[in-house]
């Protein structure tokens, strides 16, 4: 079991130094138990996709990293460019796993309480509800084909909230320019051992533990 710890880790998320300038992703400790979203989302998915898949997109892009700063050194612009493919994907699913796990809390802890204040206004605003808003972005990831993600994006030139997918591990920011508020992994493996292939199953139960205390802060920040 790991132990409670304050509900903002970023510090812990901090890159450590390694040889030389460079500086070493490691793998974010989560703000709660993994057992703590049951029934919602098991013990063992959690502890499959927090302690396997995101740490392996940690080692994965430490090694890309390491890789480019060898083509760098060696004025090797074909390696450079080779290695973006891994930088993007490995990158991205280090980012979008480390706001997802903080998108998620404990229903003791608040999860899936309703949002309130200016994001709710906002909400009511665009959809009409915050259940009118779950259901039209249920609809839009349930689509995504294939592996991917949904988001609760904010843009901040036309001052709105928008619903957007992404595939893979793309990073909601760097495809849409929308800023992440929340994101719902829809890869197989954050549901399959518990929902099968049944994905709208997932997203329907998803939202009893979403932490909209921590999607209000980013929406207040960036607004």
């Amino acid at each position: 079991m790991l132990r409670s710890i304050p509900r903002s880790f970023a510090a812990i998320n901090k890159p450590s130094v390694t040889a030389g300038l460079r500086f070493k992703h490691t793998l974010p400790a989560l703000p709660y138990a993994y057992e703590a979203l049951e029934p919602y989302i098991s013990r063992e998915i959690m502890q499959i996709h927090h302690a396997k898949h995101h740490q392996t997109y940690v080692n994965n892009l430490n090694a890309a990293e390491e890789k480019l700063g060898t083509a760098f050194k060696s004025n090797d612009v074909n390696d450079e460019i080779a290695i973006q493919s891994a930088m993007k994907f490995n990158g991205g699913g280090h980012i979008n796993h480390t706001l997802f796990w903080e998108n998620l809390a404990p229903k003791s802890s608040g999860g899936g309480n309703k949002p309130t204040g200016e994001l709710l206004k906002e909400i009511e605003k665009n959809w009409g509800s915050v259940d009118k808003f779950i259901e039209k972005f249920n609809t839009q990831t349930a689509a995504v084909q294939g592996s991917g993600w949904g988001w609760l994006g904010y843009n901040k030139e036309f001052k709105r909230l928008e619903i957007a997918t992404t595939s893979n591990q793309d990073p909601l920011k760097p495809t849409t320019g929308l800023i992440p508020l929340l994101g719902i992994d829809v890869w197989e493996h954050a549901y399959y051992l518990q929902y099968k292939n049944v994905r709208p199953d997932y997203l329907k139960a998803v939202w009893e533990v979403v932490n909209w205390e921590t999607v209000s802060d980013r929406f207040n920040k960036h607004r």
